[in-house]
């Protein structure tokens, strides 16, 4: 009895030998081939041995990424080469996880799944290594080629010229967004190789309409034409005949502003040797002796524009400084400019 006993112990021994035997062998000859259901960037390459899973992530992944990518804008173009973008793929690292993930478990279980086809079911991230600085590089060739700086409105009257330049939009490119999209397309074997170059626009400060707000109205006085004309909001309104400061008393030129208004002012005869014995003295407005009719604007140092009485002296040098209006002509600008106006006398 007891020496069946050793040799079914024996069979058995030899039997569990045999099997472990089996499967370690059976094991090794799978060491080299991926699990079934092992897949890298959604490419399927479970059953295959190192060097076809290297084959085919090869022409599935790496190739298709070998070319030009390129960033447009309104007919402008720029590229990034394939040797530029440095975009590479650590193809046998990657199959080496695939293997290495394979083997997980122990040899029984490894065996009994390999045995009856069981899928793994693990899902691989290939090592992609691209230039960031190639990217970035990119980006500042777009900006350095179509960003543009906004323009303020201005207007320059220092010389007498009502000429407002306008304001105009800057643009700006997207330089976080145009990096994000070539990166994305330069990695991503089906997508298409040109992106579009997205902008945002930048606006001045001042524009056209916010200056021309600011200039309600600006006189420009032409002393040897006896003209003045009124800009409203920067744009020619009307022009009307004027006299100015005779000779020796010249109406001051330069660039002024009304400091002052009043209708039907007193006149403030100034201490001059012109004005004899009314030297100092204050005239009503309603003195048929006030020669300042109608409505004062004052310029500067006691000179402004008045109308007056004397309707023949428009259009000479006839003044003591003053520039003289025909009375209708003097009351309806003065109901068009504000305190503070623009004055330029040439």
């Amino acid at each position: 009895m007891r020496k069946r006993l050793i040799v079914l112990t024996s069979v058995l021994v030899l039997l569990a030998l045999g099997l472990v035997g089996g499967a370690y062998a059976y094991d090794r000859s799978k060491r080299d081939r991926i699990a079934e259901g092992v897949t890298v960037n959604g490419v399927a390459i479970g059953g295959m041995t190192r060097a076809q899973a290297e084959a085919k992530l090869r022409a599935t992944l790496l190739e298709p990424l070998d070319r030009p990518v390129k960033a447009t804008y309104h007919g402008r173009t720029f590229t990034l080469t394939p040797r530029q973008a440095a975009v590479g793929i650590d193809i046998r690292g990657t199959v080496g996880k695939a293997l290495a993930r394979s083997q997980q478990g122990n040899l029984l279980s490894r065996s009994w799944r390999n045995l009856r086809n069981e899928s793994l079911d693990t899902t691989l991230a290939a090592d992609v290594s691209y230039s960031q600085p190639a990217i970035e590089r990119l980006v500042r060739r777009a900006r350095k080629a179509i960003d543009r700086a906004p323009r303020d409105a201005h207007v320059d009257l220092s010389k007498g010229i009502v000429d407002p330049k306008p304001s105009r939009t800057g643009i700006r490119v997207k330089y976080n967004t145009l990096a994000k999209d070539l990166q994305r397309t330069l990695l991503s074997p089906g997508a298409d190789t040109e992106v579009d170059v997205q902008t945002a626009v930048v606006r001045p400060k001042v524009s056209t309409a916010e200056l021309a707000k600011k200039y309600p109205a600006v006189l420009i006085v032409d002393r040897s034409h006896f003209r003045l004309t009124l800009y409203k909001h920067l744009k020619r309104a009307k022009t009307y005949g004027i006299a100015v400061g005779q000779v020796g008393l010249e109406t001051p030129a330069g660039l002024y502003n009304i400091q002052n208004k009043a209708v039907n002012p007193a006149w403030h005869v100034p201490t001059s040797d012109w004005a004899g014995d009314l030297a100092g003295k204050v005239i009503p407005g309603d003195d048929p002796s006030n020669p300042i009719k109608a409505r004062w604007m004052g310029i500067y140092d006691g000179a402004g524009i008045h109308g007056t009485s004397e309707d023949a002296s428009i259009g000479s040098a006839a003044s003591h400084g003053c520039i003289r209006m025909h009375i209708p002509d003097v009351e309806e600008l003065y109901d068009e400019v504000p305190v503070g106006a623009p004055v330029y006398i040439a």
